[in-house]
């Protein structure tokens, strides 16, 4: 009953029918139901022969093609019926017009008009009942019944002739038509099941896709910068070391110290990485909520153990020991803000820097931040680069400033970032406070 389309299309195609009939099974029971119907009025063709004076070969010929008609009882149940009043003064086609009635109920036909052939068939019933019983109680002399009798035996006889098909195929068209409209309800809530299914594997692919990019960003952030100062002070021991020792080995321990932050860095990440394994795929009767979940739960932990804008001056340091000259500003009183909020602006800084000690090797830099009622602010400008400072040749993916601009704007934040007049480049942001966690 609740099969649907796709389910019959690999059922394969049901049987054609023939005709009208849409299965052979409907086909055999209605030539069978004709067969019946005429052999009837062939016999009752008969005795109508000897009534009406004609030759007994013409009324059985008349009651074979009476009968027949029976046949187009699915097709055609109006003309059925019609027949089957037509010939009833006859005295014939009595199957024919229990079962006329009974396929008329059954079928999509007005129930006015239904109504109207069910009174039709009643009336001419009980006349041609009345005038028989009449006809036989007046050739009975010894037989004196009172004037209720022919009246109420005809009323009887044609309510059973007409009540009961007709009872019995209301119901069963009722039956039918309610049978049909479970089939595609249940057929429209299969095809709902399957838009919500699609919808929810599209989410839960999207809340897969956002993971991976918050963690690529996050491990893009801690490479680059931790990397680049690694690369900046290797260039710088390889420069003094045969001049002055000391200096060598104090850039020798910062790279040292970088490349353990670093790790360390990345070892916090892929932890958040292995904690995010379940938002990977999502096995069959896991809900979609348990992958939110699993998302936001990482993205939590992530945050929590983000670094802080407390800690902008340590990078600042870090900068400065690798050779940059940069200068710290700080307006306004600081104060503790969202995590979120706190890591996207140690991130701005960060990058910043990264593509400070990419691009313009040298260059002076300045580092503003600026704590405000609503919203934490900062900027990173540089200078034009020194041509007397070498290249550290680091290569650039070209994603910092992609990845900074989502990060602020996934905040409600701003953005803005570009050359200077002076040839240097600035890179500003302003981040929401109130709000940001939502």
């Amino acid at each position: 009953m609740t099969a649907t389309g796709a389910d019959q299309d690999a059922a394969g195609p049901a049987p054609r029918g023939y005709w009208w009939w849409e299965r052979r099974r409907s086909a055999a029971l209605d030539v069978g139901l004709g067969i019946l119907s005429a052999l009837e009025c062939a016999l009752e063709g008969v005795d109508f022969a000897g009534d009406a004076g004609l030759p007994v070969p013409v009324g059985v010929l008349f009651g074979l093609l009476v009968g027949s008609v029976l046949v187009l009882r699915r097709r055609w149940p109006i003309a059925v019926v019609l027949v089957a009043i037509a010939t009833a003064p006859a005295g014939m086609a009595f199957l024919m017009g229990l079962v006329g009635l009974y396929s008329l109920a059954a079928s999509e036909v007005p129930r006015r008009i239904t109504a109207v052939l069910t009174g039709m068939s009643f009336a001419g019933s009980f006349i041609v009942t009345y005038v028989r019983l009449r006809q036989n109680v007046a050739e009975q002399a010894d037989f004196g019944p009172g004037d209720w009798y022919v009246p109420l035996i005809s009323l009887f006889m044609s309510l059973g002739l007409t009540a009961p098909p007709v009872l019995l195929g209301l119901y069963i068209g009722a039956r039918r038509r309610l049978m049909e409209s479970l089939r595609e309800r249940a057929d429209s809530l299969e095809r709902e099941l399957s838009l919500l299914a699609d919808r929810a594997e599209e989410r839960a692919e999207w809340a897969r896709a956002e993971e991976r990019h918050r963690i690529a960003r996050e491990m893009h952030d801690v490479v680059a910068h931790r990397v680049s100062l690694m690369v900046v002070h290797a260039a710088a021991l390889q420069a003094v070391a045969p001049k002055d020792p000391a200096k060598a080995v104090r850039n020798a321990a910062l790279v040292g110290d970088m490349g353990r932050q670093a790790l360390t860095e990345l070892r916090e990440m892929l932890g958040v990485l292995r904690a995010g394994e379940p938002v990977t795929s999502r096995p069959a009767g896991v809900p979609l909520a348990s992958v939110g979940q699993a998302v936001a739960a990482a993205a939590a932990g992530a945050t929590e153990d983000g670094p802080r804008l407390r800690e902008v001056e340590a990078l600042v340091g870090q900068s400065r020991a690798a050779g940059m000259t940069v200068e710290l500003s700080v307006d306004g009183e600081a104060r503790a803000y969202p995590p979120e909020v706190e890591q996207t602006a140690y991130r701005v800084v960060q990058e910043a820097l990264t593509n400070v000690h990419k691009h313009a090797a040298g260059a002076r830099t300045w580092v503003r931040l600026a704590h405000r009622g609503a919203e934490v602010a900062m900027q990173v400008e540089n200078g034009p680069s020194d041509a007397a400072t070498a290249d550290a040749g680091l290569p650039s993916g070209g994603n910092g400033l992609v990845g900074m601009r989502e990060r602020v704007l996934g905040l409600g934040g701003v953005f803005v970032s570009g050359p200077t007049d002076a040839g240097g480049f600035r890179v500003s942001a302003v981040l929401p406070v109130e709000g940001s966690a939502a």
